[in-house]
């Protein structure tokens, strides 16, 4: 039976991504003609394989939505799959760590996104900052290599905490039960993809602009205070203007989205100091134009579980 949610409630959104997109294709077709109609042209074509990029992103989005709760936690599910695989294949690990890292990978990752489908909040919660934290340094442990044992322990345990504990807070949003706002809980996660990423692309453009000062030049040399000012201040705007599909009002959905999108910007801030200190530039090359999965979601997923916890004791 056809889902009738993503035609009521989600449908809008989508419409209007694709308009956006839609113009988007066409700014960079008409650049790419004048500018660099017979040859190669590194800033136009890095836009329209973003262009591209981010045509894939919405329709696999889309999908899920169509598919309610189940797709969605689907599709996180894989999206910690694979950045969890980005995360540990620039982590320096030895033959001990095999059996922690299956531990990882398909133990504490399928069952996190099980409690969530079930809506078993209280272990969810802490099943992997507790329970995976404490059992998973004892089989690592038990494989008797001591060589830089703490390092490697602490690398798993952070990469289960940012690919998979916060991600998961994303589709975790639709378990919660809000007065008046029952069956619409994908809107929330609208919300939270919009904002936060709108506004990692704002600050790209307002540093573009009008970038001048660098907030810091040794983890990421294109972040400006020009650019974290000027897109936060218009995601900001931007979430004001979505508050009609949320249940908050315009200034709580103004504060929350402004809450969200410095978590985001710090959360990128994180992990290109993650990745300076591994000594590449992206995480990898599975997104067109973006990187790798991590690359697209640094932002979401410092933001998602402050989102989620944000509407949960604030609106449940």
């Amino acid at each position: 039976m056809q889902n009738p949610f993503p035609t009521l409630y989600a449908l809008p959104i989508f419409a209007g991504a694709v308009i956006v997109l839609t113009v988007a294709s066409i700014v960079g077709w008409i650049l790419k003609l004048r500018l660099a109609p017979d040859g190669p042209h590194p800033t136009i074509d890095n836009l329209n394989s973003r262009i591209r990029a981010w045509w894939w992103m919405v329709g696999v989005l889309a999908a899920a939505f169509w598919f309610g709760k189940g797709g969605v936690i689907v599709l996180f599910a894989l999206l910690s799959f694979f950045a969890l695989r980005e995360y540990i294949t620039l982590c320096y690990t030895r033959r001990g760590d095999h059996l922690v890292l299956m531990l990882a990978f398909f133990i504490a990752l399928p069952v996190q996104y099980a409690l969530v489908w079930i809506d078993w909040y209280g272990l969810y919660a802490i099943f992997i900052p507790v329970y995976a934290f404490l059992l998973l340094p004892i089989f690592a442990a038990l494989s008797a290599d001591t060589t830089r044992f703490l390092e490697r322990a602490s690398k798993v345990q952070w990469g289960l905490m940012i690919c998979v504990f916060c991600l998961s807070h994303v589709p975790a949003l639709m378990s919660l039960a809000i007065p008046g706002y029952e069956d619409r809980n994908l809107l929330l996660i609208a919300f939270l993809v919009i904002v936060v990423q709108g506004s990692d692309v704002l600050q790209y453009v307002w540093g573009k602009l009008l970038g001048r000062h660098k907030v810091a030049p040794s983890l990421s040399p294109s972040k400006t205070w020009e650019g974290l000012i000027g897109g936060v201040a218009s995601a900001t705007a931007l979430g004001a203007a979505l508050h009609g599909i949320t249940p908050f009002t315009p200034v709580e959905a103004a504060l929350v989205a402004l809450v969200i999108c410095l978590m985001g910007f710090f959360g990128g801030l994180v992990m290109s100091a993650i990745k300076r200190d591994r000594g590449v530039k992206d995480w990898g090359h599975m997104i067109e134009g973006h990187g790798g999965i991590l690359d697209r979601l640094d932002s979401v997923v410092f933001a998602a579980p402050i989102f989620f916890h944000i509407v949960r004791y604030g609106w449940v």
